[in-house]
């Protein structure tokens, strides 16, 4: 290596006058190096909402129902025999309702593409859009899932499925999709 290649301390701290070309270099490379694809920011969107209101709404149901919660939503799938099965048939039932969570921020960013409005108040419309999968998987899913859930349901279990699914589904999902999909 020659002299050359080395530069000495004073041409890299060089002189307050080369500030503007710094941050022209600067901003150039910011430019360059931190553009992400739109279909990144929605995967990475979708993941984040998808992950963090499957995580929340599983424990709060494990908390308040059991801890076999994952068994009933592998039930929907294969029926009553899931209730016995063992850590596969678990193990399923947690996928599935990760699966479950990530499909509704899926629809939450799909709609919000035309809606802007989903992005610009993510506080009215995720509480909304929580109570709107609450209403879909008890009103929709459930009775034709292999368990043929139906009602007669109590005014309470509804009223508290609505307010939790409002909250621990809804929120994460709206919020994650305004800070990730741009």
């Amino acid at each position: 290596m020659s002299q050359r290649d080395f530069r000495s301390i004073q041409s890299v701290s060089g002189p307050v006058q080369d500030f503007p070309a710094l941050t022209r270099v600067l901003s150039y490379h910011m430019r360059t190096t931190n553009k992400t694809s739109p279909a990144r920011n929605a995967l990475l969107a979708i993941a984040v909402g998808g992950l963090i209101a499957g995580t929340v709404d599983l424990l709060q149901a494990c908390i308040l129902f059991g801890w076999d919660i994952p068994l009933a939503i592998a039930g929907g799938l294969l029926g009553p025999p899931a209730f016995h099965g063992g850590p596969a048939i678990y193990v399923l039932g947690v996928f599935l309702h990760f699966f479950i969570a990530c499909s509704a921020a899926a629809v939450y960013w799909a709609a919000s593409l035309r809606l802007r409005f989903l992005k610009d108040h993510p506080l009215v419309c995720g509480l909304f859009f929580g109570a709107a999968v609450e209403l879909t998987m008890r009103l929709v899913v459930l009775p034709l899932s292999a368990l043929h859930a139906r009602g007669p349901y109590q005014l309470h279990d509804l009223i508290q499925g609505l307010l939790v699914h409002m909250v621990v589904v809804g929120l994460p999902i709206s919020f994650s999709i305004r800070r990730f999909a741009k």
